[in-house]
């Protein structure tokens, strides 16, 4: 192969990896994804269109995740509001096979039971690829998409970064304002802030 075949494909690898690692941006387009659901049907962000999806990797054995379920009920009121305002809230398991957090369908489905959290739906990303797609870093990490598919709030679910269910009150709720925001015909007013939790449970 000739050099220049070798620097055009060299260069050609590093555009492909640049996109692949790069983080979604707010304002714009959504990173569109396809994955399998815990209760086994097929759920791609564009069956929403015209609608606000939030999108929530979770963890049920983080001690974050726990604080804003078992402990306090604060995700699955968040969820019960959102959806019944027609939101779509999509939990999104990215944790690896044998991990902490790796969950079957049948297991997921029941946790959300035990907790009373109503999501949508729960897409199961043993592999990671919607988790890396969205950059996602923590359990929990939360994005939100607008009706017209664009990217409006990536962050954490609130201000302060404990794992203690009584600083929830005294938190900056960033999500359940975005949410309100939208409703309200508004720009979201922080748009991104640094997530907080356990890291996410890639493969690698």
């Amino acid at each position: 192969m000739s050099f220049l075949k070798v620097a055009a494909a060299s260069l050609a690898f590093a555009f492909v990896s640049a996109q692949a690692i790069a983080e979604p941006i707010i304002d714009k387009a959504a990173p569109a994804f396809s994955g399998i659901a815990a209760d086994g049907t097929t759920v791609k962000l564009s069956d929403f269109k015209g609608k606000t999806v939030v999108l929530e990797w979770t963890n049920h054995d983080c001690p974050y995740v726990v604080k804003h379920y078992d402990q306090s009920g604060n995700i699955p009121s968040l969820q019960k509001a959102a959806v019944a305002d027609g939101v779509v809230w999509l939990q999104v398991i990215s944790s690896a096979p044998g991990k902490q957090g790796n969950v079957d369908g049948t297991t997921a489905i029941k946790l959300n039971e035990k907790r009373g959290a109503t999501p949508t739906n729960t897409i199961l990303d043993a592999d990671g690829t919607i988790g890396k797609l969205y950059s996602a870093q923590t359990s929990p990490h939360l994005f939100i998409i607008n009706s017209e598919g664009t990217l409006v709030y990536k962050g954490g679910i609130d201000s302060i970064k404990s794992s203690k269910a009584a600083d929830i009150p005294k938190a900056t709720p960033y999500v359940k304002q975005a949410l309100e925001a939208l409703a309200a015909g508004k720009k979201v007013p922080n748009p991104s802030t640094a997530p907080y939790g356990c890291s996410i449970k890639y493969a690698s």
